[in-house]
């Protein structure tokens, strides 16, 4: 007897789908589709204060463009569509936003942790932004009140709310302490 595999799908098969009625997020995973619930209270506030203080500074210096839960095509062949938590895309690898998906990687993503995400999860989400590009990921933790920052590796550094996180070569002049992260 032969197992049933599922077809999988292009980003542009994915991109014609209609969005879950029931609210849940889908993003596409080496052409799978994955549902994730939607966020919980703590997460969602914590990601709207992020986007909130990344916008603040990214918009009047015209540095380019903050988006929450955009996909972002990062592979390709089979298809992986990611929709971050939060991301910003440099103007100067993204002079216009686009109409569908992002084409080009975020130069910071921002990942939110929910209780019942699976580290394992996270973690190749994460590999999956460094391989793909992304050159600066926070890990934030709304229940630690703790960020994981990774630049170009697997190695993260740890900040806790006392510590003042930067935008790096991402984001220069960028700072805030990590406890303005969190509501």
């Amino acid at each position: 007897m032969s197992a049933v595999s599922t077809p999988l799908i292009t980003a542009e098969e994915f991109g014609r789908r209609p969005e879950p009625a029931d609210g849940s997020k889908e993003e596409l995973v080496k052409g799978m589709i994955v549902t994730i619930p939607p966020p919980k209270a703590l997460h969602g506030l914590t990601q709207t204060l992020i986007a909130s203080l990344l916008l603040g500074f990214v918009r009047p210096r015209r540095l380019g463009w903050v988006a929450t839960e955009s996909g972002t095509v990062l592979e390709s062949d089979p298809d992986t569509i990611r929709g971050p938590d939060v991301a910003f895309y440099s103007i100067t690898h993204l002079p216009a936003p686009p109409i569908d998906y992002f084409e080009i990687a975020p130069d910071l993503v921002v990942e939110v942790l929910s209780p019942d995400d699976r580290r394992s999860r996270v973690r190749d989400k994460i590999r999956e932004y460094i391989s793909a590009g992304v050159r600066l990921v926070w890990l934030v933790d709304p229940e630690t009140r703790t960020v994981l920052e990774y630049r170009g590796s697997l190695r993260g550094t740890e900040y806790d709310e006392s510590d003042t996180i930067t935008g790096a070569d991402v984001l220069p002049d960028f700072s805030c302490r990590v406890a303005e992260l969190f509501p």
